[in-house]
This record gives structure tokens, sequence and C-alpha cells, in this order.
């Protein structure tokens, strides 16, 4: 029965020797039949000088993959030869059965054991009243005289591995061999599982090699005091060395301006190697949880700008990512918070929404965010800013054509936006600045569903959800014929008003503080300094009352250009800290801004007629949404008031309240925003909050 499992590769079979002399090599060869289905188990006569040149004199083929032995021949060969030595121990009911065989054979028994005698045998021996004569032994003239030394005090019996029963026998001793059966199988066992660990560490590091003689880039592994553990040949061929003899030396020997200019944290670098610029990984090897060494890759910094240009030359059509999400949208003031929540309540829906803010206040992170929180979120987000082509271009980008369309057109056609946009969402920046002629294409896909790409007869059907945004007055432009109203209403069913910066004080340190965060990830020389964003509020903060108090025309944007001067400030000092004189040198708009905000607030009648309170614009804001609802409603306050949880009398009170350039009357032609009807009574139910 074999007790030891199949070897890990059918065509290895590990090679044991049996090292015994005496009767030691008789139980080898009983045994070793046993083991003929697992391995090539060769039983050697042979002991001390006599088995280290046996070892010595095999050929690769026959030289044996572990060796088993006993007593102090295992001993002398363990110390003198290279290949792994199993030691056959006899275990303590082995010598307990010998000392009880011996016992019947003679009055007094002696035990001779290579090295110390066990503490249990003696335990043993005393407990079951057996006169028993210890002897121990390290060489083979140390076992003749314990030998005859038991034999002058009177000892019948001797118990003992095979040298001393042969001398026990000779000197008219009764000899008791210690081994049984069951050690030496144990022992066999043992080395089989050593040779089968080895050959699958073998295996481990040969794959391992040939992972890294394939990689096109340069890669050593070292161990924790430097020295190379394993070396591919692209690198080998750098440095002009042999990987086989590189293998334990050290790199800082082997190549001293190489290893000088590698870098000592773990990251990437710029380095030149013998004239090659290269980009250099370095990353920590770990063995259970401790840093053991580190392994270096080699990447020649060509190679990597080809790559590059080769991603970028490559067209993704089908890659339209929306990467940002709500929770990305930072601050935490009243105005910025109602955005969310109406921003998470709109993306359930799958009507068209329609952003209105100034530029550089985050129109289309807030039409991602809505993007990823639909249902749509698993498929393309495409955007599109109608102010940035000419309108005959805008139109083949937004439409697509056919082949032939016109003169140029690519073969075989080409998708538009709005396909490409098919089952996903479809964001329109910059609305305002469509041509009229296109606007009204636009409408026809928004009600028919279908688009007609240029130089086509037959309809595509389309399933697309639009967002559309813009920082114009719409209602001004379709006073003025610029803007169709069919296609503002069709629009303009749900709306979201971005608040500026400006109305946004309390947020501007955060947003300053996360901005200087991002931007300092992309300096390393002051990424050491700012690592996290209680760190980057640090940094800004002896100028924080200067940023909040500057009226940021530009919005975020303009916050941003800001805080990327900053980070250009701090690359170049050493200083942690921000002051408002450094902020006055790279920035001085920040306090012009407050300088004129200061004048006007000291002339006579600067806050009369036609100045808005923020109160008053939160109102005009509340009021755009409250008549969007009624449109969308077709003028039911009913369905209008629940659809944005409100009573009849808030809806004509806010209503009622609003003003502004547009004058006193809150709501505009079929806005029925009259009082509440006679008995009518406010609900208790909570307003939102402007």
């Amino acid at each position: 029965m074999n007790r030891f499992p199949a070897s890990a590769s059918p065509a290895f079979r590990p090679r044991v020797w049996a090292m015994g002399i005496s009767r030691l090599r008789d139980l080898f060869r009983d045994i070793a039949r046993e083991y003929d289905d697992l391995a090539d188990l060769r039983v050697v006569p042979r002991g001390f000088e006599e088995a280290v040149a046996d070892i010595a004199a095999a050929g690769p083929n026959q030289r044996p993959d572990v060796v088993v032995a006993a007593g102090s021949n295992g001993t002398y060969l363990k110390a003198r030869i290279d290949v792994p030595v199993v030691l056959l121990q006899p275990t303590g009911f082995d010598v307990m059965q010998a000392l009880a065989r011996a016992r019947r054979e003679a009055e007094l028994v002696g035990l001779v054991t290579y090295g110390e005698t066990p503490v249990e045998v003696r335990r043993f021996a005393s407990a079951y009243g057996i006169d028993v004569v210890f002897g121990q032994y390290r060489t083979v003239q140390d076992a003749e005289a314990c030998v005859l030394d038991l034999r002058d005090r009177g000892v019948g019996a001797v118990v003992g591995p095979g040298l001393v029963n042969d001398l026990a026998a000779r000197l008219g001793l009764v000899p008791f061999f210690v081994y049984s059966r069951p050690s030496v199988r144990a022992a066999f066992d043992n080395a089989l599982e050593l040779v089968q660990a080895t050959w699958r560490e073998t295996l481990r590091r040969q794959r391992l090699d040939s992972v890294l003689q394939h990689l096109r880039d340069g890669v050593v592994a070292l161990d924790a005091r430097g020295r190379i553990e394993a070396i591919n040949q692209r690198l080998a061929d750098v440095l002009g060395v042999d990987p086989a003899a590189a293998a334990g030396q050290s790199l800082a020997t082997l190549a001293p301006d190489i290893a000088f200019a590698l870098p000592e944290a773990d990251g990437e670098s710029l380095e030149t190697v013998r004239g090659v610029s290269y980009v250099v990984h370095r990353g920590p090897l770990v063995d259970n949880g401790v840093t053991t060494g580190a392994v270096l890759t080699f990447q020649e910094s060509r190679a990597v700008e080809r790559l590059d240009r080769t991603l970028r030359s490559r067209q993704r059509t089908q890659q339209f990512v929306a990467r940002y999400r709500l929770d990305d949208l930072s601050g935490a003031s009243p105005g910025i918070e109602r955005v969310r929540q109406l921003a998470r309540r709109y993306a359930k829906s799958d009507a068209t929404v329609l952003i209105r803010g100034e530029s550089g206040t985050g129109k289309e992170m807030i039409a991602q965010g809505i993007h990823r929180e639909s249902p749509r979120r698993d498929f393309p987000f495409v955007a599109m800013n109608c102010g940035a082509f000419p309108e005959a271009l805008l139109e083949s980008e937004l439409f697509g054509y056919e082949e032939g369309a016109f003169t140029g057109a690519r073969r075989g056609g080409k998708v538009g936006l709005i396909e490409a946009a098919h089952r996903g969402t479809l964001f329109l920046d910059e609305i305002g600045e469509m041509p009229l002629p296109l606007q009204s294409r636009l409408l026809r896909v928004l009600q028919e569903r279908e688009v007609v790409r240029l130089g086509a007869t037959e309809p595509t059907r389309v399933d697309v959800r639009v967002v559309a945004a813009t920082h114009r007055a719409l209602t001004e432009q379709i006073e003025a014929g610029e803007f169709r109203a069919d296609l503002f209403y069709r629009l303009n069913i749900l709306n979201l008003a971005i608040p500026p910066l400006r109305e946004r004080g309390a947020d501007i340190a955060l947003l300053a503080a996360e901005l200087l965060l991002q931007a300092s990830r992309r300096e390393t020389r002051v990424a050491v300094r700012i690592r996290t964003a209680d760190d980057a509020a640090r940094t800004l903060a002896l100028v924080s009352g200067a940023l909040a108090s500057h009226v940021w025309p530009g919005n975020v944007r303009e916050l941003q250009n800001v805080i990327e001067r900053i980070v250009v400030e701090l690359a170049d000092s050493e200083e942690n800290v921000v002051t408002p004189d450094v902020l006055r040198s790279i920035a001085p708009e920040v306090f012009e801004s407050r300088r004129r905000a200061a004048d006007e607030r000291s002339e006579p009648g600067a806050a009369g007629e036609g100045a808005l309170t923020l109160r008053e614009r939160s109102l005009n804001v509340e009021a755009d949404e409250i008549r969007a609802a009624l449109d969308a409603c077709h003028g039911d306050r009913d369905r209008a008031c629940e659809m944005l949880g409100i009573s009849k009398t808030t809806l004509w009170r806010r209503l009622s309240g609003a003003k502004g350039k547009r004058g006193d009357r809150a709501a505009g032609p079929g806005e029925a925003a009259e009082a509440p009807e006679a008995g009518e009574t406010a609900r208790p139910r909570r307003t939102p909050r402007g």
C-alpha cells in the first residue's frame, strides 16, 4: 500500500540512496521493494568515506536527490556531501521494545545510542525495573570502547544500531537491533516528501525564470542586502553579465554606476543607464508581511513614448464613459446640497434635464453624476459642446452622415453622436450656442426618438436621454429670436440651477483644499509635503479669507487656475504655507475684486434698485423650478405641487415673492400663479430650502 502521493510530474522519479551497513542494510533491502512505484530507491552498502566517494563519482543522471542514513554514518555524510540527508531516527517505542526483548535474554542489559540517551528511555527503564547500563558514542572508536566496557561490567545483552550490534556479537554479547520497520518507512517517506518539495520549488523557480526571460522589459530581483536573486536576459545583456553568474552577487558590486542611480524608495523614476533613458519602477518583495527585498523593472522611455502615441491615435468610438459622480461635487452649502438632492431625484427619471449655471460651475460634472446614478449608467455618456464647431461640422458630428453625403465624407459614412449615445445619455453643453436650423432637427429627435443622417432617406430609431446645459438666459434668447421656444419647453422639463461660487462662500475653503490636493499629486516636489486634505487646508489657512471674499467671475475654473499657480509657487520654495503676500503676487485679481467690492459698498446707492440680494436670487431660482414644473404638468397646479412636494399656498407665495430684472410679476403667460382659492390652507408639508 502506497503511503506517499504520486509525483507532481509523471516524468519525475526521485532517486533515493539508502546508505546502510550491517543489519540496517538488510532492513533497507526488505522495505525498498514497497517503494518501486514511487521512487528509484537504491540500497548502497557503504558508509563514511566510501559512501562519500560513491556519491561524488555518480554522474548527473545517477546522482541521488536525497540520502537516507542512520547514526554516526548519517551525521558524517550530512557534513560532507551537498545532497540532502534524512537521518533515520529510532522511535521511543522501538527502544523500549528492544529493551524488553533484551531483558528476557540477560539480567543486565546495555543500551548504546548515538549521542545522548533520550530521557523517556531512562524513565521507561526505571519504571519497569529494567537494569540498564547506558552508553553513548560519536565515532567508531567510541562505539568499540563502549561495548568493551559493557562486557567488562557484566552486561549480557546490548541494544543499539547496526555498528554496535556487530561489535557486541564479536565480543560474545547478545545483540538487539534498535531500528524497526515502521521507523525505516517513516524515514523513506520523509525523504520522498523532501524531494517532492524541492522539485516543486525548482519547477516554480523555472516557471518564474521563464516568465522573466519573456518580458520585454529588464527585470532584477534583489534580496534585503541588495544581492541578485533573479535577473532576466534582457537586463543582463544591458549590464553585460551572465544571468547565472550574476545570481548571488551584489548589484552594487556588479554594476556600481547603475546601482548608484536607482531609486531608493518604491515608485517610478526616469534614469539613464549606460547612455539609454529608462523608466525604472521599484516595488517591494514581501514574505509573510515582511519586506525581504525589491524588484526593479527597466522600461525604455522610447518604448513608453511609442505606446503612448499608439494609444492616442486609436479611435475609441464606443468608450464614452462618465468619470464623475455626484459625490465628487464638493461643498456643503445649502445651495449645493439642493443641487445634489435634485440631481439624484432627476437621475431616477428619464425626462430631459436643463442645467443652468455660469461658466465654470461644474455643469458637465452634474450631468455625468446624473448619468452614473441613472438606469442608463451601463451605457454610453456622450458629451458634445455645441459652441465648439461651425454649423456644418456640428451637424455632421451630431447627426452623422452616409457615404458620399458631401465632398470629403468618410468611406462607409459615420455614426453621429446621437446614435453613439443609444440607450445612454447625450449631454449637449452650451445648447444656447446651437444654430437655429439645427435646433429644429434636434427638436424632431426629442419628439420622434429617431435621427436621420446627412444624405440618408430612412430614419434610425434611437433611445437616448438628453441633458442640456447653458450659461445663457434662454428666455431672453427666445425673445430675441435666437432660440426656439418649442425646443426650450422640450428641454426644460426638469430644471437644475447651479449656484455660482460667489454664493457658496462656505464651500470655497473646502473646494480650494481639495483642488490643491489634486494638483499636488501631479507635482512630485509638492506631493511629499501635501498628502491629505488637512495638509492642504493648513497650507491655505492664511489666505482662506482672501479666497472666500473674491467674487470668482470664472467660478470653480478660475479657482482651479489660482490653485495651479499656488502649486507652482510651492514647488519652487520650501514653505508649506501660502501667505497673503505670495497670493497677491501670483493672483492680484483676488485682492483687486475685494477692493472693488469695498469701493462699491462705499458708494451712495450701491444697494439701490436693481441690485438683488442673495435671498431674492434664491427666490428667483425656486420660481424658475416651479415654472418648469408647471410647464411639465401643462399648468396643472395640483400635479406640480405633488411633484415638488409643496402646497398650493407655498407655490403661490414663492412665485409672487420672486423678483428681479424680469420685474415684480413672477408668473409668465399660462403660469397659473394666482392666490390660493378661498378656504384653502397650506398643508403642513416641509418646503424645499433655497
